[in-house]
């Protein structure tokens, strides 16, 4: 009877924990289409087809990659030299009857691919804001097979499939470094190598290129702060009840100091609230947090996000002037903020120690350093072969024109 009840129980855990991680894979699955609002709305309507386009394409391009190798690549088990590289074979297992329950008391084989993958469509579309209004299509489309393909998943076995990372003490609870600064990485070796917009900088003035939609950003930001409970929620690996509940505070917690520090640092640097500032701020907290979300209290939270908000103002200024132009700040929230992030798990909460932030600045050193030269020749490659850039005519005429032969506001009246 005991036995039977123990199996009960253990069933019933296993399905609950089972069924939070595939609902945690849901709410990631809409930050996409909080990225395609958020990117769309902070970019001139010209080009809106091309943004929608770029982020609805990107989920399918990051499973279909992820099933053939990705996820492979990211958990090999034991079939790695030296951590840092590993292969078990192409495409996911077909036979998991072993794996159905055995494989983790949190979860199926399945479902952990398919959470995950989620994760690895999540860095390319990263890419797609910081590029956006001058890219060609076809390279940005080759360009996101390849990096959520190859170098996403080896930078992210280096800590979670096991790698060298891991063995060092690393910690990145849910990406901070491993999903959102690789994101920033490949973005800007895309910015480097593509330039700016044209009339953005002219001499050593900063023309602002205002986004035409600052609803539809809006809509996007809290369609991210929704996804992000998943993101960071279903990174706990169960329903526990303590940790779920920890990780979600701590998340909200983040964003919200994350947004009122950029609104109110704006407000006193710029001399007016800028809403821009505000969404960055947000979801510079929550970039920030993902790292330690586990292991930080509430009011380490605020403090982490906090300053996120600070950072994310001066960096987008900061950006500009060094003329890296960046329509919707993907460097300064994705990069920035994810290096900072990372780097608060050694100053702020449990892990806190000397010991623990020279491992953190270890992992963000290692996988940027991979990523720059990966993203980097692989620009390189697709500049010196079939371009990455539009033509003049097409960037002033709009991309939703030039590379669709459509537009998101058709002028109905010109119709008839």
């Amino acid at each position: 009877m005991e036995k039977e009840l123990s199996v009960a129980v253990y069933d019933n855990l296993f399905t609950i924990n089972n069924l939070w991680i595939l609902i945690s894979t849901a709410l990631v699955f809409i930050m996409h289409l909080g990225f395609a609002s958020l990117e769309a709305g902070l970019t001139q309507s010209k080009n809106t087809i091309n943004i929608l386009f770029k982020n609805s394409i990107i989920p399918g391009i990051g499973l279909l990659t992820y099933a053939f190798i990705g996820f492979n690549l990211m958990y090999p088990g034991s079939d790695y030299a030296g951590g840092f590289l590993g292969f078990s074979g192409l495409w996911i297992h077909t036979d998991v009857s072993g794996l159905t329950k055995d494989y983790n008391m949190g979860y199926t084989y399945w479902t952990e691919f398919l959470f995950q993958g989620m994760f690895a469509a999540t860095a390319a579309t990263i890419v797609s804001g910081a590029v956006a209004e001058r890219i060609k299509l076809s390279s940005f489309l080759i360009f996101s097979t390849v990096f959520v393909a190859i170098s996403y998943p080896i930078t992210g076995m280096w800590k979670w499939g096991g790698g060298f990372l891991d063995q060092l003490g690393f910690y990145d609870f849910a990406g901070s470094t491993l999903v959102h600064s690789v994101g920033g990485w490949g973005a800007l070796t895309g910015i480097i190598l593509l330039g700016a917009r044209k009339g953005k900088y002219v001499g050593n003035k900063i023309n602002p290129i205002p986004g035409h939609s600052m609803p539809l950003a809006t809509i996007g930001v809290f369609l991210l702060w929704l996804g992000w409970f998943g993101f960071n929620g279903g990174s706990v690996l169960s329903a526990d009840p303590a940790a779920v509940s920890l990780v979600l505070v701590t998340t909200s917690i983040a964003a919200a100091a994350g947004g009122i520090a950029a609104a109110f640092t704006s407000w006193l640097y710029l001399k007016k609230p800028d809403l821009t500032m505000l969404l960055n701020g947000i979801l510079a907290g929550l970039v920030g947090i993902t790292a330690g979300a586990d292991v930080m209290s509430p009011f380490e939270a605020l403090i982490v996000g906090g300053i996120a908000g600070v950072i994310v103002v001066f960096s987008v200024i900061i950006f500009d002037r060094l003329k890296l132009d960046d329509p919707v700040g993907a460097l300064s929230v994705h990069l920035v903020c994810g290096i900072w992030g990372t780097l608060a798990v050694g100053i702020f909460g449990q892990l806190a120690g000397f010991d623990q932030l020279i491992n953190q600045f270890i992992g963000i050193v290692s996988v940027g350093v991979f990523t720059l030269v990966f993203t980097y020749i692989l620009w390189r490659l697709l500049k010196k072969t079939i371009g990455i850039r539009v033509s003049e005519s097409e960037e002033y005429e709009g991309l939703d024109l030039g590379e669709h032969g459509m537009e998101a506001y058709p002028d109905f009246e010109k119709l008839v």
